[in-house]
């Protein structure tokens, strides 16, 4: 007999009710979103849509004004300064910051301490924008006894520039000594061999010369040379006779003294520790002169928080702060790479810079993305340092669009219509920056 054959038939059951892929109902799923849709409502898009409509109202709101406040942003100067210095800190920071992460990421990991000296870079993340707001404002100090980095500066330039051990010291009125121009002061009477010149200099306390000066001691004559003596023609407690040389006062060293003809110099020397000095006979019958170099002013080192290179060194402080977070990325991504690769390439006879730009850099550009474009992001709304480190003559020119946005509606301006104008711009700028980040993560899901 043959087998019997059941034929059965799917049966398809409906419910009328609607579920998800999941098997879970909509409104079982929409319930448990509304919170995050709530939060995500009166968080996100209620600000964004409140500073869109906002934006097309006059400063207290009152008035419809259309797009007249984004014309204010490109034609107030406090503000295209912001947008340029805005544009400035796009184009160098995050790239900076990037690089620096790479090159501490790759040398980290042939270092043997090197544990230890990606804890060191990346300490600065701990530390608060305010906190490091006031660090570099005290490091960039423009006096070189508290500022770190102007202390640097003039250590530097002092080893190889001879500074001036008198800035405040000026002729006596008793001397024959005259201004001539560029600091210096010249004699207005000539010198001869056998008459010792006197050269009395006033306008520093004795207390106050540097080292422990010597006393200062009447130059001898002599029939062969021009000598003389610099000296400081005061001492404490008065007395003495004005421009000679009296017991107690001090000697000047280390002055440089010129004879000088027809506008030439003829000679020159150096006052000693007694503050005597001689020049050889050439020097007869010429004028003396001493240079505005014995007299100028300390160097004090490099403006840095002026107008020119604020920006500059906001920026660094900026890179201080975000090279370790660059660092710990891009070794994790470092960590990632197949080492075969990089053997493979050096057996091929590739040095090592060669290995790093051409198969290490490919090899973690996608970490390099997401580092730059999270970078560009974070720069677009910086605020804390440059508000905290620019010092108010200088402000203006370290300005960006988020300290604008904060000085246009917070900070004495009061046009909450232009602030949030320049808030819906920032909005505009990162959008592009987002949109090319979410592409690329949809890419990396694709693969």
């Amino acid at each position: 007999m043959e087998p019997k054959t059941e034929i059965t038939t799917p049966v398809t059951l409906t419910t009328g009710r609607a579920k998800s892929v999941t098997g879970t109902r909509w409104w079982v799923a929409g319930l448990f979103l509304l919170p995050a849709l709530v939060l995500l409502g009166s968080l996100v898009v209620y600000p964004i849509g409140y500073s869109v409509w906002r934006s097309l109202y006059d400063a207290d709101g009152s008035g419809f004004v259309g797009l007249e406040n984004y014309g204010d942003i490109f034609t107030n100067d406090a503000t295209l300064t912001a947008v340029r210095n805005t544009a400035i800190w796009v184009a160098v920071a995050p790239a900076l910051v990037t690089a620096l992460g790479l090159i501490f990421a790759v040398l980290t990991e042939r270092v043997r301490w090197g544990t230890a000296f990606k804890l060191i870079v990346f300490m600065p993340m701990a530390i608060s924008m305010l906190a490091a707001g006031i660090i570099f404002r005290l490091v960039y100090e423009q006096d070189p006894d508290q500022g770190v980095a102007n202390a640097i500066v003039t250590s530097v330039h002092d080893a190889f520039v001879d500074s001036s051990v008198y800035p405040k010291a000026r002729p006596a009125q008793a001397g024959d000594l005259k201004a001539s121009g560029g600091g210096s002061f010249t004699s207005t009477g000539t010198v001869t061999a056998g008459t010792p010149a006197l050269l009395p200099l006033v306008g520093i306390a004795p207390n106050k010369l540097p080292g422990t000066p010597e006393n200062a001691k009447a130059a001898r004559a002599s029939g062969d040379e021009v000598t003389g003596t610099v000296w400081l023609d005061f001492k404490l407690g008065g007395g003495g006779t004005k421009g000679q040389v009296d017991p107690g006062e001090k000697a000047l060293k280390g002055v440089k003294v010129e004879a000088v003809k027809d506008g030439k110099v003829v000679a020159s020397a150096t006052s000693g520790a007694d503050g005597t000095f001689a020049l050889p006979a050439d020097a007869d019958g010429a004028r003396l002169r001493l240079p505005g170099s014995n007299f100028a002013g300390a160097y004090n080192g490099i403006d840095w928080l002026g107008p020119t290179l604020v920006t500059p060194a906001i920026i660094g402080s900026y890179t201080w702060m975000w090279a370790g977070f660059a660092m710990v990325l891009i070794a994790a991504g470092l960590a990632g790479v197949d080492r075969n690769l990089l053997e493979a390439a050096r057996v091929d006879g590739a040095n090592e810079w060669q290995v790093f730009r051409r198969v290490t850099v490919p090899l973690l550009a996608p970490v390099l993305v997401v580092v730059l474009v999270t970078l560009m992001i974070n720069v677009m709304k910086v605020f804390d340092l440059v508000y905290i480190i620019a010092p108010q003559p200088s402000q203006d020119d370290a300005n960006v669009l988020a300290l604008q946005l904060f000085l246009s509606s917070f900070g004495g301006g009061g046009n909450y219509g232009v602030g949030s104008a320049i808030g819906v711009l920032l909005l505009l700028l990162v959008l592009p920056v987002m949109f090319v980040n979410l592409r690329r993560l949809r890419k990396e899901r694709q693969r």
